[in-house]
């Protein structure tokens, strides 16, 4: 028994001692933590719980204002259809004056997976300058890969890169169904002297309403081709041409064509283009057409001429994020024959944890030269399959968001499913 106890008693001995040194050891990494930069990341469309999971050497801090650095990331498509991530790591309190910036390309046929990847190497690069200066950088390595001997190949594409894109959808009820299919192709060259996109979309869509016994159907269908050249003049200007060709049941045109060339002017210069933008641009544009139906102003055919300028300002700072653009045209044969259209959205962080947005458009339509001249049916009223007149449209949305508690955001648990968080995240229709 005595023999028995002994054994006990050094098993219990070494199982509290090892107990010890492991909190002793969690204490050291807690302290060790603590000294670690905190770090805003504003990013709306990051997955923020795998970014938490893969850099661990750093807090993570709910409010922009308690951090050390506002890690602000906007993104911009490139020419191959992938994104450019631009990263502006700004130092802030004790940190303020450190700044970097970064950048992640990704490609058209990389998975979310490979981007998220990319997206934590630039995170870590950039933030080394930070860490470098706390107690943690004792911890940090750096590895160096080689570069492959063999190097880029030839671009064979010469910078095109070509899209195919088809879908069907189906929905319905006992009295209701519908079915929508569309198609589209497109080509295009992007280079930083010159920019080429060429399009073409099918669509045709066919509904069915079952009402007291009573089926109305209806179909719609349209296609569009677009062309546009850009040439780059400098940091500022750029001249371009438009080209379209469009038919539409909706609309009443049968073949509509368009060319219009164009010329733009950013205040800010291109280079800038991911934080800040404030473009002008003008089009002169010829447009034939032939209508489906005799219109009300009693034409199947005729050609007109328009000209439209459009003003778009574009900012996002960490302070918040303004898109304001106002766009009107007219037709020279007619000058009440015009359109004005004005669009505004504004989120803006006005303190710890609360931030406000607003979402605003509204148009002045006096210029639907297409309309029928007939009155609609009733069935295609009733399912839109014809536009129909109006002077005006419009829509508001106005929110805010306050969050408040803890300061840290480190701890990540995903059961039951998980919720992304960083800048706050506007979704338009």
């Amino acid at each position: 028994m005595r023999r028995h106890l002994g054994i006990f008693f050094v098993l219990a001995l070494a199982v509290s001692s090892s107990a010890v040194a492991m909190s002793q050891d969690q204490s050291a990494i807690d302290e060790l933590k603590k000294t670690a930069v905190k770090v805003y990341l504003d990013c709306g469309g990051c997955d923020i719980e795998y970014i938490k999971t893969e850099i661990t050497f750093v807090n993570y801090v709910r409010d922009r204002l308690e951090a050390q650095v506002h890690i602000l990331i906007t993104t911009q498509t490139t020419g191959s259809g992938g994104s450019e991530y631009t990263l502006n790591f700004m130092g802030q309190n004790d940190l303020k004056g450190t700044n970097d910036v970064q950048k992640y390309f990704s490609s058209t046929t990389d998975t979310s997976d490979d981007v998220r990847r990319g997206l934590v190497k630039a995170l870590k690069m950039g933030l080394m300058s930070y860490v470098g200066k706390t107690p943690i950088s004792r911890r940090i390595t750096v590895d160096y890969l080689p570069p492959d001997k063999a190097g880029p190949g030839r671009d064979r594409w010469n910078s095109w890169v070509f899209s195919l894109t088809g879908s069907g959808r189906f929905r319905g009820e006992e009295s209701y169904k519908d079915q929508e299919a569309d198609f589209s192709f497109s080509a295009n060259r992007v280079t930083t002297e010159s920019k080429v996109r060429l399009g073409l979309s099918l669509d045709t869509s066919n509904t069915k309403y079952d009402i007291e016994d009573e089926i109305i159907t209806g179909t719609k269908s349209s296609w569009n081709g677009s062309g546009l050249f850009v040439k780059s003049l400098g940091e500022h200007w750029s001249a371009g041409f438009f080209l379209e060709a469009e038919s539409s049941l909706y609309s009443n045109i049968d073949l509509g064509l368009s060319a219009a060339p164009a010329l733009e002017y950013n205040a800010f210069p291109y280079s800038q283009s991911t934080r800040r933008q404030l473009r002008f641009l003008y089009k002169l544009t010829v447009n034939p057409v032939k209508y489906r139906e005799e219109t009300i102003y009693g034409k199947t055919q005729e050609t007109l001429f328009q000209e439209s300028l459009s003003v778009t300002l574009d900012l996002r700072e960490k302070w918040g994020t303004v898109s304001v653009s106002a766009a009107g045209s007219h037709y020279f044969h007619d000058f009440s024959k015009n359109q004005l259209d004005l669009f505004g959205i504004v989120s803006l962080n006005l303190y710890k944890g609360l931030s406000v947005f607003s979402l605003v458009g509204y148009s002045w339509i006096h210029d639907q030269l297409s309309l029928l001249g007939r009155e609609p049916t009733f069935e295609e009223q009733l399912l839109r399959l014809r536009e129909l007149p109006r002077t005006s449209d419009y829509f508001v949305s106005i929110g805010f968001q306050f969050t408040f508690g803890s300061i840290f955001t480190n701890v990540i648990n995903p059961r039951f499913g998980s919720s992304h968080s960083g800048g706050m995240n506007i979704h338009i229709d």
